[in-house]
């Protein structure tokens, strides 16, 4: 693909990604001719205004992908399964902010930083991973490329933001119930689809997403799987713990890892502080620290706490944040699409 004047849909418009991404294209001057935003029937007519300029949003139909070559999806797994194929059988390259995808063979799953040399076996679709994978596998990289990682457990503090826009104003009407000493309601969390709902307001929920048989929710088993395909190593023990809490934007994550080689504390530091797209915070003597009140609006992400297990020779214990809606989802579908026109 090369880079010119390109015609580019974003399916999933009206959403929080959605939106995310309309502004990173515009702010970050992707070299778009057209911007088509597309969404459910019921969303057709809605105008977003983005830097100076008017979209109007359009119904996502098999016929919106005619002309298109680059489509952004972060509408839902069903969307995706429903018309990702069909934009690619008009000659769009899909790059997907689902679940739909991401463990197919033969379709990249990428973090530019990481693994952009995946793309170039792309068959039209590239899948953005998760974003909670997404921010991990960008902080250890430096730290695996320099010193090997034998082990990952994550534990993670995920903002609701995740969940969606309803999920936000869900949180804020709970927090509305909760001053007012009124009945709080809950319909979403910790799933949509779940038996029960919980709420989220001055709570946290050990459940994203549904449990499977092995007592990990889907949430979690993404984060494993994922992480073994972005490193190339289904070898890589990888454990993780999901939570949410009432965060709007930020996830935030305790990430404790062995290092196949000896290492101290500065190694770790050093190999994270040359990463590009990763910002080094961590002077507890000034209490300075990433906090995911400070990550939002931001495209990096930031690192800090870092220290040694006291119980193992290799082991160290990270705090990562970022972003989930840029870093986590908007601005690494967009830094794929950068990289396929370089």
């Amino acid at each position: 693909m090369k880079n010119e004047n390109l015609n580019v849909a974003i399916v999933g418009a009206t959403g929080a990604v959605g939106s995310k991404i309309l502004e990173k294209l515009v702010e970050r001057k992707f070299p778009a001719k057209t911007i088509k935003m597309l969404a459910s029937k019921r969303s057709a007519g809605t105008e977003i205004s983005v830097g100076g300029q008017t979209y109007i949003v359009e119904e996502t139909v098999p016929e919106s992908f005619e002309g298109i070559d680059i489509a952004f999806f972060s509408a839902g797994g069903s969307i995706s399964q429903k018309f990702a194929h069909e934009a690619v059988k008009r000659g769009a390259v899909v790059i997907d902010n689902t679940s739909a995808f991401r463990m197919d063979e033969g379709v990249p799953l990428v973090v530019p930083e990481v693994n952009s040399s995946a793309l170039k076996d792309h068959n039209g679709i590239i899948a953005n991973p998760n974003c909670s994978t997404i921010q991990m596998v960008a902080a250890l990289q430096p730290v695996k490329e320099k010193l090997g990682i034998s082990r990952i457990i994550v534990s993670t503090y995920q903002a609701v933001s995740g969940a969606g826009s309803e999920a936000i104003d869900e949180l804020e009407e709970q927090s509305k119930q909760f001053a007012n000493r009124s009945s709080i309601t809950a319909e979403i969390l910790p799933s949509a689809s779940a038996d029960r709902h919980f709420p989220i307001a001055f709570n946290a929920i050990p459940q994203i997403d549904l449990f499977d048989d092995s007592g990990y929710t889907l949430e979690e088993l993404k984060m494993m799987n994922e992480t073994k395909k972005i490193f190339g190593d289904q070898k890589l023990a990888v454990s993780a713990t999901c939570v949410r809490l009432p965060v709007v934007t930020g996830h935030s994550e305790s990430v404790y890892i062995e290092t196949e080689t000896s290492a101290t504390v500065e190694d770790i530091r050093s190999a994270i502080e040359s990463a590009s797209g990763v910002v080094l915070q961590d002077d507890p003597s000034n209490q300075l620290y990433p906090m995911p009140l400070y990550s939002e609006g931001k495209d990096e992400v930031f690192v800090g706490r870092i220290r040694k297990d006291p119980n193992h020779p290799n082991g160290f214990h990270l705090w990562i944040v970022a972003d989930n809606l840029l870093k986590g989802a908007a601005l690494n579908s967009i830094q794929i699409a950068e990289e396929l026109i370089k």
